[in-house]
This record gives structure tokens, sequence and C-alpha cells, in this order.
């Protein structure tokens, strides 16, 4: 006779709860990393973060989080480095957006490498402005990279497309932060002239070993650290993939950042009891979550 439901629960409780806290464990997932596209704010949240940077400092003395490869959603696993759309990394405090465009005729499309990432570029200095005429006190840093075989045409249409609207700094000047609320800060570099001039520094996005990667960001780290306060911003990027390495041929952009992101938010928690503590610049990150983007914006409360 088959024994009832009860009789073997009863027998197997304890291996049910230990199969049940293991799933949990397995389940849960390190919240400096987000790789889900749907995006859920505590209701205390602090959107307008910057509200608290006082009007005298300059953009070069912020700790600012970032999204590398801001658009790039679509494409499968080689390409994808991000999960949520524009609007919500902005919600969830990302001040810098990375931007790949191609220019074909009178527009300007988001690219990653040759794959149309479903925007153009008018439709993100919309979503910008939006978000920006919301959170007054908010200030956007925009970098843009032309793809174009005519690159130097970039900035032209960029110019054309914001006309002389107030609202966007594109000069070379490096503004305080009561200079640029409410408005979108241009980056400038290379063949893109427009806004505030930048410096990346020195690191490898191609990883075959996740620890060598940690080693290398702590260095550019150091880097931006002494870069902070001068007359150009400072980009660090904590991104990485593995494909095109024979050892890290299967570590895509995500399983980089899911390894490095919990690793970076517990290196930078270090500097908490720091008076004053570092500043480290923009720093751009794929599938970045609400606790590190929570714990960049921390180490600005000197």
């Amino acid at each position: 006779m088959l024994p009832s439901i009860d009789h073997w629960l009863e027998r197997h409780e304890e291996k049910l709860l230990l199969l049940l806290l293991l799933l949990l464990l397995l389940l849960h997932n390190d919240m400096s990393f987000n790789d889900n596209g749907n995006l859920v704010l505590p209701g205390s949240y602090n959107i307008p973060w910057m509200a608290g940077v006082q009007d005298f400092h300059p953009l070069s003395l912020i700790t600012i989080p970032g999204t590398h490869d801001s658009m790039a959603l679509y494409g499968g696993p080689e390409l994808q480095h991000q999960a949520l759309p524009l609007r919500d990394q902005l919600m969830l405090g990302i001040r810098f957006l990375d931007l790949k465009v191609f220019g074909v005729f009178d527009t300007l499309y988001v690219m990653h490498g040759v794959l149309y990432q479903r925007s153009t570029f008018k439709e993100v200095l919309d979503t910008v402005r939006a978000f920006l005429s919301e959170y007054k006190t908010e200030a956007v840093l925009l970098r843009v990279e032309p793809v174009s075989f005519e690159k130097t045409k970039v900035t032209e249409m960029v110019q054309k497309l914001i006309g002389n609207d107030q609202h966007v700094w594109v000069t070379s000047g490096m503004p305080n932060m009561g200079q640029v609320r409410g408005k979108i800060v241009f980056l400038q570099k290379n063949t893109f002239t427009l806004g505030v001039p930048f410096i990346e520094t020195e690191g490898k996005s191609k990883v075959s070993n996740v620890k060598d990667k940690d080693n290398r960001i702590i260095s550019q780290l150091n880097q931006a650290n002494e870069g902070c306060g001068g007359d150009y911003a400072v980009l660090t990027s904590t991104s990485g993939t593995g494909l095109g390495t024979f050892w890290g041929m299967f570590l895509t952009p995500k399983r980089v950042a899911e390894k490095v992101n919990p690793w970076l938010n517990q290196y930078l928690r270090q500097f908490y009891p720091n008076h004053p503590r570092p500043c480290f610049g923009v720093i751009a990150m794929d599938f970045p979550g609400i606790d590190l983007i929570q714990t960049l914006i921390n180490l600005n409360w000197w």
C-alpha cells in the first residue's frame, strides 16, 4: 500500500526544508548586478541624488555612476551590455550614458557594432530631456562615439539636432554642478568635438581571467582618483568580455559583470570610513544593480 502524502511529508520534512533553502540561495541575485529588464524601486528611493551635491563642486570632482554601451540591449549574449531601458537607467541613478551612433542622410541611429539598437539619437535626447524636465537638480553626461563612415559629420548632425537649446552644455570648460542642473553635458573626444574633454583610464576589455580584470580595475580607479578635479572628465569602464580569447570564450559581458559587479561593490565600500572619500570620476558599467549604483553615489557624501 502506498504511503499517504502527509506521512511522506513528515518523513522528508527536514530534507525538503534544506532543499527549499538551497533553492532560495540559488535564486538570490546579488543587488549589485541586474540582468532583469523590469525596474522596481523602493518607495523611498532617492532618484534626484545630485540635489545633494553642492553647486560649487566641479563635475570632475564627483563620482558618477554610468553605463557602458548604454543602449546595447539587443543582439544576444555577445552584444548585450544592459538590461534596463534608458529611462529606467536614469531613474536608478545613472548619470553618464555611452552611445555609439551611425549617421545616415539626416538621421543618427544608435548602434552596437553593426546592430541597430532600435533607437535614434533624437529619441535618446527626447528621453533624457523629459527626465531632466522632471528632475531639474540632475545633469546627464553624454558621450557620443561616431561609427559612421564620415565620422566628422556626426558632430554637425548632433549640433543641428540640439540647435540653441540652453539646456545642453557644449563648451569645453569644466562646469560646476550649479551650472549644469537640468542639462545634458556632452563629452568630447577625437572626432566628436562638442562639450567637455575627457580621458579614459588605461584598461583592457578582453578578459580570460576575471581576477585579472579585478586587478586592472583597481589600477584604473587609482588613475581616476589622481585625475579627479581637473579640467577634463575621467572615465573608467569596468566592462569586459572573454569573446575572442581562448580561455575566456564563454565569458560574455553579462557573465563578466555578474562576477565583477559584486566584487566592485565590496571594493568601493572600503573607502566609506575615509574623510574625504576618494573621487573616481565616471564609472561606466555593464548590468549595474541598485546596490552598486548606490555605493558609487554615496562616495560623494564627504
